[in-house]
């Protein structure tokens, strides 16, 4: 059933004078301030936990410097209500933008890894299905590969999405990310404030900019947001990834070197996430990713 607006109007406090239409619905709020503002309502009833989540995420993201979000007006077990995003087309300006505003989103930091938004729950979401928030006192790479990697394959395997074979592949890499002596990982780096699901979907162009929305935020590393763009593809990506680098250098934080050759070792995660969720073609790609890791 589609939110009403005495839903809306109890979940934010204020009055709503239109809207009601569209999918997700869109309502016409009073701003008391003379003026109204537009907002979207997302029902997250069929995931449950989902919307405190993202909504605690949405406020963890909202960082000075960063990506624009949306503003979280109300929300409750079931239901989000966020101000809408001006429409807009991409631009070479704006991606550039968005390179120096994640900077700043990523450096804001995290207590730790797999630490979740303040006021989040542990047991979170990323698209429609589940995912863990769980801090962790070790280093990203051992982290990444026992709530990140593995658990979605073990999923993916049981249903037949990646054969036997294909996971030992993968199992081997998780195995090279828990041993000290292997390079794999890159060199350490403090946990960053993620957005955690960015691919091009999230990304929502507008005059104003790119904004960033339905994040999996959590504690991790600053190089899996970029390589989740690159996966599925961005207008002006180039821009983005030049933008960001040069901000990250002028920051005192460059970007390590051979992040090219670590991108599909981040990919690895979205990948059995889509393999989890779409099949097996997902899952053929995702071993790919690990074998070409070496």
């Amino acid at each position: 059933m589609s939110p009403d607006a005495g839903t809306v109007a109890r979940l934010t406090g204020r009055d709503v004078v239109g809207g009601g239409r569209g999918f997700p619905p869109r309502f016409t709020l009073d701003d008391r301030a003379g003026g109204t503002t537009e907002v979207v309502v997302k029902d997250g009833a069929a995931d449950p936990g989902s919307i405190p989540a993202e909504a605690a995420g949405l406020r963890w993201l909202a960082v000075p410097g960063g990506p624009p979000v949306p503003e979280v007006l109300g929300a409750d077990d079931t239901l989000l209500v966020s101000t809408a995003v001006p429409g807009g087309r991409p631009s070479t300006d704006a991606a550039q933008e968005l390179g120096h505003r994640l900077v700043a989103l990523h450096g804001s930091g995290a207590d730790a890894f797999g630490a979740p938004p303040p006021g989040g729950p542990e047991d979170a979401w990323i698209g429609h299905t589940g995912m863990r928030n769980r801090p962790c006192d070790g280093p990203w790479g051992a982290w990444f590969a026992d709530e990140r990697v593995l658990p979605y394959l073990r999923t993916a395997r049981d249903r037949g999405a990646v054969d036997a074979r294909g996971a030992t592949v993968v199992e081997r890499v998780c195995e090279r990310l828990h041993d000290p002596a292997d390079d794999l990982a890159g060199p350490a780096e403090p946990p960053a404030r993620l957005h955690g699901d960015l691919w091009s979907g999230n990304v929502l162009w507008s005059a104003e900019g790119a904004w960033l929305i339905d994040p999996a935020a959590h504690g991790g590393h600053r190089e899996s947001d970029l390589a989740m763009l690159e996966l599925f593809g961005l207008p002006h990506l180039d821009r983005v990834l030049g933008a960001y680098a040069d901000a990250a250098a002028g920051a005192g934080v460059p970007l390590a070197p051979g992040r090219e050759h670590r991108v599909p070792l981040h990919q690895l995660f979205p990948l059995l996430v889509h393999a989890v969720l779409f099949g097996g073609g997902y899952g053929s790609r995702a071993v790919a990713a690990a074998r070409e890791l070496g």
